[in-house]
């Protein structure tokens, strides 16, 4: 394992942030297969003092009065998207893997590498008009964001942002959810 490299890192929050997420991510070969470089954010959500930092600079980027909720997608998201509502002052709302949901639910699915996945969120999950701020730890190739910000939208809400802490640029990801915003606290 070591450390992801922090020169001539970006973020579309400017590069102090990027360094400073790049600066508690650590990489992880061969993970979870031969070839794979697996970016871990645990580092950064076990740091509190950088934990705090890079919610209340999300909170800061979209305006404590610019959404109503925060949506995590599984799992990783939910940690990212607690932290926000609380810091926001605001719901919270998980996207979940299908079956893990107790009441009616709105389901979508998307193709992986190897199958496909489907993620719920229940229908009463939002007003109409609600403004919603989407949240994940990784954006990769964008197939569980766009679910998501499908989902978000058919559920009767609005989408006010969708932020990730990591984007793994190369797969393409935001060419993908384009013309929607993307918002990166580091881009690799």
């Amino acid at each position: 394992m070591t450390k992801t490299h922090t020169t001539g890192v970006r973020g579309d929050s400017g590069r102090e942030m990027a360094e400073l997420v790049a600066s508690r991510v650590l990489d992880v070969p061969d993970f979870p297969k031969p070839g794979v470089m697996f970016k871990d954010l645990m580092p950064l959500f076990a740091d509190g003092d950088t934990f705090r930092e890079i919610i209340d600079g999300i909170v800061r980027h979209h305006g404590r009065d610019s959404f109503d909720t925060v949506v995590g997608i599984e799992a990783r998201g939910f940690v990212v998207a607690a932290a926000i509502a609380y810091a926001a002052g605001v719901g919270v709302v998980p996207v979940r893997k299908a079956g893990k949901l107790p009441r009616v639910a709105y389901s979508a699915s998307y193709a992986l590498e190897y199958g496909e996945a489907t993620l719920e969120v229940h229908q009463d999950a939002f007003t109409a008009g609600h403004r919603v701020l989407v949240v994940d730890d990784v954006l990769a190739t964008g197939g569980t964001a766009e679910a998501t910000l499908d989902l978000v939208e058919r559920a009767g809400g609005t989408v006010a942002g969708f932020t990730v802490l990591l984007e793994l640029g190369f797969l393409g990801g935001r060419e993908r959810l384009a013309p929607r915003p993307v918002h990166a606290l580091l881009t690799v």
